[in-house]
């Protein structure tokens, strides 16, 4: 380390007279891995935004110190002619171009006056080493994984001369081994003088790489914990991010299961035609009423495929074997014919197939279910305004009014109200798909605290989860998905980390 990289002081930013950041202070030191922690809504995408220059010099308050000059950055470019490179968690890529055009876009490399495609590829093939990736360049972008996309992005950031690298969010899209490969790869950066900037939901990746952790809350700057000297753990992190102690993140439950067979899957398998591959195979599997059944697996195990298989096969896979609830057999050949039958399915992608996010609630939690609402035809508006502020109060969603639109809402209390959509058809059984990815620690307690009042009323779910700790700490049984076969079925004094993963390996 050899001093200060960046030092930003009293920053304030204000949207319509909202307060997202107030005298915010944030210091960095050359070299090193500092993660920027926080609930959503706490300001640390807009601080960095005020940094990047997305939001100009002369919309916020307070100082920005870079390489010991105050900056006054009005665009993207100054800051990244300055060294600095931020990638968000969307990335900006272009998917119909090849990886070379995309490390290159808007900074060709010229001579002449002609761009020189020859040394663009030559200069990537060396990038792409320097992050791990060797692949051709001149392959398409959409040809490749999302992990390897975020490494495209960190070479195109190289490509820069950068010095500081913000990264948003970088393994909210990625499994566990991509995820590692990514932090590792910041390890080996760090070695090069590279300083990183990290925003991160994810406590264990932040625990284990951080060097130094600033915790934001409500637009302030509650405190920076140093490695150095123990002050980055867990408890540490939650209580300043959320003002409080937690003392347990998986809320225990009362009521136990009763040990009736809700659901059963017999010997059921799902064949993609597309694919030619069954995403399921041979699936036994069972779901007793009051009990939260996890479904683990690494990335590509096929749980996905498993829950849209029952919950109406709106995929169209060619499906074979038997399918019963309460004891009996169903056919489930439409998404009405699973919603009857008593299933609901909260998608992993709430934005994107979950929720219709320039609606507001009230249109998004009644849409499921407006025959209940309507007559001849027509919608009782006063019902459905009734039914929307219900569900608002019953799930915690923290809003001035059930007319919000839901793009205006933080990912937790998004994932409330598209819980709150199907809750409204009147479900049995709810299958949980990622049910918190991409929210804080804060958002994902008052998510298991509703999973454990609707299983407390009755209800079962399934959880299909990619966070270990998760599946752990809030299942009563596990079930180990890989390659659309399930390997083991785990009680929860059974389950640890070690035997998960040595299922989700074979």
């Amino acid at each position: 380390m050899s001093g200060t990289i960046l030092e930003m002081k009293k920053i304030s930013k204000e949207f319509t007279g909202v307060k997202a950041l107030s005298n915010v202070n944030f210091k960095v030191e050359q070299g090193e891995i500092h993660c920027l922690v926080g609930e959503n809504g706490a300001g640390k995408s807009t601080l960095m935004k005020v940094l990047s220059g997305v939001y100009p010099y002369g919309e916020y308050a307070g100082d920005i110190l870079y390489l010991n000059e105050v900056q006054q950055f009005h665009t993207i470019s100054d800051s990244v002619e300055a060294g600095i490179a931020i990638i968000y968690q969307e990335l900006a890529l272009f998917p119909d171009l090849s990886i070379y055009e995309n490390i290159f876009a808007g900074n060709e490399l010229h001579r002449k006056g002609i761009v020189d495609w020859n040394e663009a590829i030559t200069k990537s093939k060396e990038l792409l080493d320097k992050v791990n990736l060797h692949i051709n360049p001149e392959t398409l972008i959409k040809e490749i994984s999302v992990g390897k996309q975020q490494l495209v992005e960190i070479a195109k950031a190289l490509s820069k001369k950068v010095k500081l690298l913000i990264l948003d969010e970088p393994t909210a899209a990625l499994n566990d081994k991509d995820s590692e490969n990514l932090l590792q790869l910041l390890r080996e950066l760090k070695e090069q003088g590279i300083t990183s900037i990290m925003i991160s939901h994810k406590l264990n990746e932040v625990i284990a790489i951080a060097d130094k952790a600033t915790v934001l809350r409500d637009g302030e700057t509650i405190c920076t914990l140093d490695a150095s000297k123990g002050e980055i753990t867990e408890a540490a992190i939650i209580k300043n991010m959320v003002g409080r102690d937690i003392e347990d993140i998986y809320p225990k439950r009362k009521v136990p299961a009763t040990g009736d067979k809700l659901l059963e899957l017999l010997d059921w398998t799902a064949h993609d035609p597309r694919t030619g591959r069954n995403v399921a195979e041979n699936i036994n599997l069972h779901v007793n009423y009051g009990e939260i059944v996890g479904v683990a697996g690494l990335m590509g195990a096929g749980r996905t495929e498993l829950a849209l298989s029952i919950f109406g096969n709106s995929k169209k896979y060619k499906t074979s074997g038997t399918i019963r609830i309460d004891g009996k057999p169903v056919k489930l050949s439409h998404t009405s014919d699973a919603i009857k039958s008593g299933i609901a399915y909260v998608t992993e992608d709430r934005k994107g197939d979950g929720l219709f996010l320039l609606q507001d609630i009230k249109s998004n939690i009644s849409i499921s279910n407006l025959g209940h609402l309507s007559k001849y035809g027509v919608v009782n508006e006063n019902e459905e305004i009734k039914t929307a502020e219900e569900y608002r109060k019953s799930l915690g969603v923290k809003t001035p009014s059930i007319q919000q639109k839901v793009g205006n809402l933080s990912g937790g209390n998004q994932q409330k109200v598209s819980i709150g959509k199907w809750l409204f058809v009147g479900p049995k059984l709810l299958i949980l798909d990622e049910p918190t990815r991409g929210i804080d620690v804060g958002a994902k307690l008052e998510i298991y605290t509703v999973m454990n009042k609707l299983i407390e009323s009755g209800m079962s779910i399934i959880m299909l989860s990619s966070e270990l700790g998760e599946v752990l700490g809030m299942s009563d049984r596990v079930y180990v998905m890989a390659k659309g076969q399930i390997k083991g079925e785990l009680s929860s004094s059974e389950a640890s980390q070690e035997k998960i993963m040595e299922f989700a390996t074979q």
